[in-house]
């Protein structure tokens, strides 16, 4: 392919001072970014928190009150924090009047990494605490490392957020049904 066919040097391509721009996309993806506040990703991510709290809360409850190993438990705990997030934008966007399939497709594309994040994040903060995998649910050191890891999760995922909904991406699918 003769990439100089789509290449041309026209004054377009040039800045004031003779400089060339092909590469728009990431000069709009800057520009995007610089665009989106805080206040918005710490929203989106509040969003996202609550689906995954809940549902990591209630994985942790189902599998202590089975009796369940420390795997089993926060596979389910995973899977119900990615179904209640997802929910969450799911019931959102089908009440805007979005059809039931473009609605799975907007709440994949909106949460998928930022719950991913929050998941990582979490677990592996509940892992890594000494003595939280064996903590039962009345003890203060497994709410305040499953907290904890919430609140750092958060932090992290923020700006994860944030970056994704300045390229149109995460969030950002939502907004257009609010």
């Amino acid at each position: 392919m003769n990439h100089s066919d789509h290449h041309t040097d026209t004054p377009h391509d040039q800045d004031a001072d003779g400089h060339h721009h092909h590469d728009h996309a990431s000069h709009a993806d800057q520009a995007g970014h610089a665009g989106v506040s805080w206040a918005m990703a710490m929203k989106a991510t509040l969003h996202c928190l609550t689906g995954c709290a809940i549902g990591e809360i209630l994985g942790m409850v189902i599998g202590t009150a089975l009796g369940w190993g420390n795997v089993p438990t926060m596979v389910v705990a995973i899977v119900l924090a990615f179904l209640f997030g997802y929910s969450f934008t799911l019931f959102a966007v089908r009440r805007a009047g979005l059809d039931l399939r473009s609605a799975v497709k907007v709440a994949l594309a909106a949460d998928t990494v930022s719950i991913a994040v929050m998941e990582l994040v979490d677990n592996a903060i509940v892992a890594l605490t000494p003595g939280a995998m064996e903590a039962q649910l009345s003890d203060g050191l497994f709410w305040s490392a499953l907290l904890g890891g919430f609140a750092i999760a958060f932090l992290i995922t923020t700006p994860v957020n944030r970056w994704m909904i300045g390229r149109g991406k995460g969030h950002a699918v939502v907004h257009a049904y609010h």
